[in-house]
């Protein structure tokens, strides 16, 4: 037997690390992971590249030039002035019918249309009168009914049977009298008998003829004065039931103008009344509301500064809160008296386009410009104005080469849903409407629908 020595020994081992490394091979493979990670590096950059330049969809609208006054706008005012602003009609809205309230449906602040359901009455009472009218108009109606179309065949029939049965008991009468005449004559019966067979004989003949004349008119038919006499009735009772109609329906007081509910005068449970109020008695208005879509100006004007306003009827309105914004407006009415204590003229100028940012009772300043200023009579100067919906933050989006460039404007006056440009903007130029949330400076974009 052959003794293994050690040499032999560490050749039968299994060997865990492979077989010896190849040094051309490593370098081999370090080559390839360094093309492999430079190749995923430069896709990397090739799908950012592409994600960021990939246009985003818009909507582009054209800035439009507009004439404006010449002359800055101290040399086009004639006279400033402030005051208040209010709606043009305000309602009180009152019941008209008395009762407690039962159910209301709206609050301060809300908007509401024309005919809405706002309170509603209490309706037991009205609903019960106006069933008791309903039952005694059909009533009457079923007897007017009665009397146009006359007796029927079965009644007149029976109204001559009738007649003729007492014809004959007038005969049977008749004939008993006179055997009772004279056996009275003879002495064999008494006068008390005689007076009873007379009495008896003109009871029958009485009745005869009320049951003919019965006949006689149920044959001819119904007087036209009878006809007459009964639709009086049945016109008289269709206006109380109308009437009682009406009054149950007015437990539901109705928005008569669609607007905006200035103030809720009442509660569930207390009582309104169409009456004289009291302090501490029935209210006399449920709601007051307006349209806020027509507010004006009440203004001020001192005597010596009137004949100013005079020659003018265009005015800019603007407010403390917001003066930024700029309405436009025109006078609609001047007071026509005087008042003698302040010395003072009362006009109101009418806000043409106003908007969420005007509230009646805000203080508001007005500037009358001159009338020779107005567009087509002078001279004017161009601006631009834009959508309102394309500025944000005193910003816009210019699209320029395909791309979405930031700019600071100046803003003017805003008119509806077109707001004016001082500076900032070039008429022709396009704008991104509605800009979104992820557009920045320097973004592409494609307009989709130009408007």
């Amino acid at each position: 037997m052959q003794v293994m020595d050690e040499h032999d020994i560490a050749r039968l081992r299994i060997r865990r690390d492979g077989p010896p490394e190849d040094p051309s091979a490593r370098r081999t493979n370090r080559r390839w992971l360094w093309m492999a990670a430079s190749a995923l590096g430069i896709l990397s950059v090739l799908g950012v590249y592409r994600y960021r330049v990939s246009p985003i969809e818009i909507v582009a609208v054209r800035v439009q030039s507009i004439s404006t006054p010449s002359g800055t706008a101290e040399e086009n005012e004639v006279l400033d002035a402030t005051g208040y602003i209010v709606a043009a009609h305000t309602i009180e809205l009152a019941s008209k019918v008395i009762g407690k309230v039962d159910w209301i449906g709206v609050e301060k602040g809300e908007t509401v249309r024309a005919g809405q359901e706002l309170v509603r009455l209490e309706d037991q009472e009205y609903k019960a009168q106006l069933l008791e009218a309903k039952g005694q108009l059909e009533n009457l109606k079923a007897h007017l009914a009665e009397l146009e179309h006359g007796p029927r065949p079965e009644e007149i029939a029976r109204a001559k049977a009738d007649s003729d049965q007492a014809q004959v008991d007038l005969k049977n009468a008749s004939i008993s009298l006179g055997r009772t005449r004279g056996l009275a004559r003879t002495g064999v019966l008494a006068q008390q008998a005689l007076d009873d067979a007379e009495a008896k004989y003109g009871e029958a003949a009485a009745h005869a003829e009320s049951l003919s004349k019965t006949l006689a008119l149920m044959q001819i038919g119904t007087r036209s004065e009878d006809i007459d006499a009964a639709k009086a009735q049945v016109m008289q009772y269709q206006g109380a039931y109308d009437y009682a109609r009406q009054e149950w329906e007015n437990t539901i007081i109705r928005a008569p103008i669609g607007g905006t509910i200035l103030e809720r005068n009442v509660e569930r449970g207390e009582f309104v009344t169409n009456g004289f109020v009291g302090d501490k008695g029935a209210k006399g208005y449920v709601v007051s509301l307006a349209n806020l879509n027509d507010l004006q100006v009440e203004l001020d004007i001192n005597q010596s500064d009137f004949a100013k306003v005079g020659a003018s009827d265009v005015a800019w309105v603007s407010t403390d809160a917001y003066p930024d914004r700029k309405y436009e407006g025109h006078i609609v009415e001047i007071a026509p008296e005087a008042n003698r204590a302040k010395g003072t003229v009362q006009i109101k100028v009418a806000i043409l386009h106003p908007d969420d940012h005007l509230r009646p009772d805000m203080n508001a300043s007005v500037a009358f410009i001159a009338p020779g200023q107005r567009a087509g009579q002078e001279p004017t100067n161009q601006a631009v104005r834009v959508q309102a919906s394309a500025v944000h933050q005193n910003t816009v989006f210019v699209v320029k080469n395909g791309r979405a460039v930031k700019r600071s404007v100046l803003l003017g006056r805003q008119s509806g849903d077109m707001t004016e440009v001082l500076r900032g903007l070039a008429a022709g130029e396009q704008v991104v409407q509605n800009p979104p949330a992820t557009l920045k400076d320097g973004d592409s974009v494609r307009i989709r629908e130009e408007q």
